[in-house]
């Protein structure tokens, strides 16, 4: 069994965000097991990270790999990080199934490993910490369900936080909403989006994020709030620093 304390796991950490939050967990002696659905990018994160890095090529919604996952590895920090990028179109040219995507991904594995950290349960002093979307706040027309899975991400993570104070469980649940940035696979294909909606280039929308918000600065906020018990329960996230909501 591993070491609470010194263990994590990172859903979705074969690229963007959960890559970066990987390194940095790892370079601060963090022992990280991290989840993804392609082999090839878990590979290449271990090559890179070494020995401090254990792959899990599996599928982060399943309920039964989010079970056994905590139950094996009962991890001191649990960082939801896993999802689907979204179908960038209009809402009348979306689908149903396009736009649902990101409920069935990003929302069912939110789901399905809160209910685990809560019915193992995790250590006491343990924290989980889940990535929303600033569009939550802001709207995100051309991605379908995005913004409103993402919105359930929030939810879910205060009703996990209100149900580890009923039980006594000392679990804390920290909720991150990024802003959109280029420099992610998802957020540059919003960009791209979102530049065409305005009629505008590229560069010119990315002008009107600046700062832009890096990988690296997610992670280092990650590894912040997962050592600091007095931490408040959302903030948002931009590349000009945490600001914590409500």
């Amino acid at each position: 069994m591993s070491d609470p304390l010194h263990t994590a796991v990172v859903t979705g950490a074969g690229r963007g965000f959960g890559r970066a939050i990987s390194a940095a967990l790892v370079a601060a002696g963090t022992r990280v097991v991290g989840i993804a659905r392609t082999e090839g990018d878990l590979k290449a994160v271990r090559d890179e990270l070494g020995d401090g890095f254990t792959p899990l090529t599996a599928d982060a919604t399943d309920e039964s790999v989010a079970q056994r996952v905590v139950h094996d590895h009962r991890p001191g920090l649990l960082v939801l990080n896993a999802g689907a990028t979204p179908h960038m179109a209009p809402v009348h040219e979306q689908t149903w199934e396009t736009f649902s995507r990101n409920w069935h991904a990003d929302t069912r594995h939110a789901f399905v490993w809160t209910r685990a950290a809560l019915r193992e349960p995790l250590a006491p002093g343990s924290t989980v910490v889940a990535l929303s979307s600033g569009a939550v706040l802001a709207g995100s027309p051309l991605s379908g369900g995005y913004a409103s899975a993402k919105a359930a991400v929030r939810y879910l993570t205060g009703y996990a936080a209100d149900e580890s104070r009923r039980a006594g469980l000392g679990i804390r649940f920290v909720t991150l909403l990024p802003q959109l940035t280029p420099a992610t696979a998802l957020g540059s294909a919003g960009v791209a989006g979102y530049a065409a909606r305005q009629g505008v280039d590229r560069d010119t929308f990315v002008a009107g994020l600046q700062p832009v918000l890096t990988p690296e600065q997610v992670a280092k906020a990650v590894t912040e709030l997962a050592a600091d018990p007095g931490s408040a329960a959302e903030y948002r996230i931009s590349g000009a620093g945490l600001r914590p909501l409500g």
